[in-house]
């Protein structure tokens, strides 16, 4: 296991009350593959999404006489299989440790076809998520002028197909402040005298917290969600259910904010500042030494993706725990060295979220706001779809195809 992400996982152990499930527990493996696999976010992001959604279609489809421990392992195993295959020998050393715990049997045997069929209909349903030719981005320079060499992210991610969203530009927000408007002003300052390397404003306490949301992969909001899986009470398949729409919404907030970042290709801060004199704004000052306190991702500035996740991820808790009460939300980064941090309400982990890419150097007050308003609104609308339909077709397991579909 990774040191950094085993440095997680036994500070949230300490904290989270011990109620873990097999939800629970594969999330935690699929966090471990991903961590092995170096994959970057958009994709884990996806791959966590399609995972959680075949197993919730296996909890559910489970029959009575079959084993729900035995139909998440193996769910979990063939989706992941197909995601992240680079890590096939940490996927099945998983996947038999689990099986060696169910009794053989035919239990086990018809938790095992659930299972599998499961995670085939979730995948046969996302087969076309993806879109087809050739990459198209294009770097805005001007013939014989040099620009940054590195690729920039996903510029594609805009054109896969939504889980829930009728189109990635569902909630595509307006373009960013004009550069000469008083709210480009306080943004530009701001991130100017909070986010640089060298602030002399930003606290201690603030830079931890910037150097906490720095990680960006789903374990750090799957910890949030587990503040909620891990409280007495909840079932296995209301927490397969959590997870799945969490990371569907997760998923559909990446789709959304990647089509705004490449629709609008605004400067991050570290280019505006450097550029503070060439913007039409007398308010506006140049610092040609300016550097961020994070280093800047290789996308567009706005909006701000980890603000869209957070919002998300906010408003399915939200609508998950309803009128009862909040618990300790709770969860750790391996970028502030294992560091747990927690909060008593969503709205202040949402707002930390939007604060520390600020502190981070890293995006304006509004991209963060922005953000977490169209995750917001991404993640009510998953959490408010009646009769929910988590794959295009209820996944079936008496080898017939049907498109009905009944709520959890």
């Amino acid at each position: 296991m990774n040191k950094h992400l085993l440095a997680v996982l036994v500070a949230l152990g300490a904290i989270i009350p011990a109620h873990a499930d097999v939800i629970t527990d594969w999330n935690t493996k699929v966090s471990e593959f991903i961590t092995e696999a170096k994959m970057g976010t958009p994709p884990a992001v996806r791959a966590m999404a399609l995972v959680q959604t075949a197993t919730y279609e296996a909890v559910r489809a489970a029959p009575p006489a079959g084993s729900i421990d035995a139909a998440v392992a193996a769910a979990n195993r063939a989706t992941l299989l197909k995601t992240i295959p680079a890590v096939q020998a940490s996927i099945e050393a998983a996947y038999q440790a689990a099986l060696a715990k169910i009794p053989d049997g035919p239990t086990k045997t018809a938790g095992i076809i659930v299972g599998e069929k499961a995670a085939a209909a979730v995948l046969a349903a996302r087969a076309d998520e993806m879109p087809t030719g050739p990459e198209s981005y294009r770097p805005h320079t001007t013939p014989g002028m040099y620009v940054p060499t590195a690729g920039v992210a996903v510029p594609v991610w805009g054109q896969r197909k939504p889980w829930a969203m009728t189109s990635a530009s569902q909630f595509r927000p307006g373009p960013p402040p004009a550069l000469t408007s008083d709210e480009w002003t306080r943004n530009f300052n701001e991130v100017k005298a909070m986010g640089g390397r060298a602030s002399t404003q930003r606290t201690a306490e603030q830079s931890d917290v910037a150097k906490f949301w720095e990680y960006s992969l789903p374990a750090i909001y799957c910890g949030v969600l587990s503040s909620v899986a891990n409280q007495p009470g909840r079932t296995v398949t209301q927490n397969a259910y959590l997870y799945a729409t969490a990371t569907q919404a997760m998923d559909d907030a990446l789709i959304s904010v990647f089509d705004a970042k490449y629709q609008y290709n605004f400067w991050r801060p570290v280019t505006a500042i450097r550029n503070g004199d060439q913007d039409g704004n007398n308010a506006t000052d140049r610092d040609a030494a300016w550097n961020t306190f994070v280093d800047t991702p290789m996308h567009p500035e706005y909006p701000s993706a980890h603000g869209s996740i957070a919002g998300a991820v906010g408003a399915v808790l939200k609508a998950e725990i309803g009128n009862g009460p909040t618990p300790m939300l709770v969860t750790s980064s391996p970028t502030l060295k294992g560091a747990t941090r927690q909060w008593s309400s969503i709205d202040a982990f949402v707002k930390e979220v939007g604060d520390a890419r600020v502190w981070a150097g890293l995006h304006y007050r509004v991209s963060t706001d922005v953000g977490a308003a169209m995750g917001k609104k991404i993640g009510e609308m998953a959490a408010k779809r009646d009769q929910p339909r988590l794959v295009t077709a209820r996944c079936h397991f008496d080898c017939e195809q049907v498109v009905g579909y009944s709520a959890r």
